[in-house]
């Protein structure tokens, strides 16, 4: 057999073997994950297509789990060189090899996270610091982050009402979108045909962002909604225009499906704690705790919050 043919065969193989494998993995329940941590206070999470799982903290701490595993151990951590605040959007775009971080100022850290907030970018496999990008005036803070087909990065800035935008090789990133009706941003995300869609986590609100011929922004159009939303959040794509979605104040994840200007919204799992934050891995949704009302609330502030998990929630 020519060498080339014996290449592609074992190629081809490998490629089954590991399909098998993770469909072996994912046909079985997956675990609740644990955080390996005290007083973490996550805020977001991602993950890639082996299942293992990154989550971001108020600490600054970004925890990673195997695939499969029960544990998520501390990866990366703030350090002087790489200037981490609290990380509040966590994002894995495999197609760069790239963890991206919405690192920002809070005043919830002890002691406060005190600095600019920007979006930063680190390599996927080794956790070293790849760029840092910081988000231009008035004071912000990065959110969350979604990738278009093109490689450019899109983060949401939550006071100020901004979608900020990094291009390919740029060194600095731009605005795209700033409106009074943004104002309150928080998860944002493409579909599968990469129509831009985001949550507004003070109003309860989804919205469609359109984008013209030369890629500026277009219209803003509010979503009505099936049922209402309390304080939506994390925001993942699953198919098309299916997604997940967090609502932190509701304790809800939810299965959103959008149909023009239409979202109907399923509930997948109630009596969470303050989620802010769920992922996809295989056909299980990941929601994750937050418990935030540990630091802002005074009948809870100064309490254990006990164990930070990201629940694993079957999708059927």
């Amino acid at each position: 057999m020519p060498t080339h043919a014996r290449t592609l065969r074992h190629t081809a193989l490998a490629a089954g073997l590991l399909c098998l494998s993770l469909g072996t993995a994912w046909s079985r329940a997956l675990p609740d994950v644990v955080i390996d941590d005290t007083n973490v206070y996550p805020e977001s999470m991602s993950a890639a297509r082996d299942g293992t799982i990154y989550i971001g903290s108020m600490k600054g701490i970004v925890f990673r789990a195997a695939p499969g595993s029960p544990k998520a151990e501390p990866w990366i951590k703030p350090t002087a060189e790489n200037g981490l605040l609290s990380i509040l959007g966590v994002l894995t775009d495999e197609r760069s090899g790239t963890l991206w971080i919405c690192s920002a100022p809070t005043p919830l850290r002890t002691p406060p996270a005190v600095g600019t907030s920007a979006l930063m970018a680190f390599d996927l496999r080794t956790g070293v610091q790849k760029g840092v990008y910081p988000f231009p005036a008035p004071a912000s803070v990065c959110n969350d982050i979604t990738i278009a087909r093109d490689g450019t990065a899109y983060a949401s800035d939550t006071p100020n009402g901004r979608i900020l935008r990094l291009r390919p090789g740029a060194k600095d990133l731009e605005v795209f979108a700033a409106d009074e009706r943004l104002k309150g941003i928080d998860g944002i995300v493409f579909s599968a045909d990469e129509t831009l869609y985001v949550n507004i986590v003070t109003r309860g609100l989804l919205m469609r962002i359109d984008r013209t011929a030369d890629g500026g922004v277009g219209a803003m159009t509010t979503l009505t909604t099936s049922a209402p939303l309390a304080a939506p959040d994390g925001f993942r794509l699953v198919r098309k225009r299916t997604f997940l979605l967090a609502e932190g104040n509701g304790g809800r994840i939810d299965e959103v499906t959008i149909d023009g200007d239409h979202a109907a919204v399923k509930v997948l799992r109630e009596g969470l704690i303050s989620p802010p934050a769920v992922t996809l891995v295989g056909h299980t949704a990941y929601a994750l705790e937050g418990k935030i009302g540990y630091l802002i609330d005074p009948k809870l502030k100064g309490r254990d919050p006990g164990v930070f998990s990201a629940h694993a929630v079957p999708l059927h």
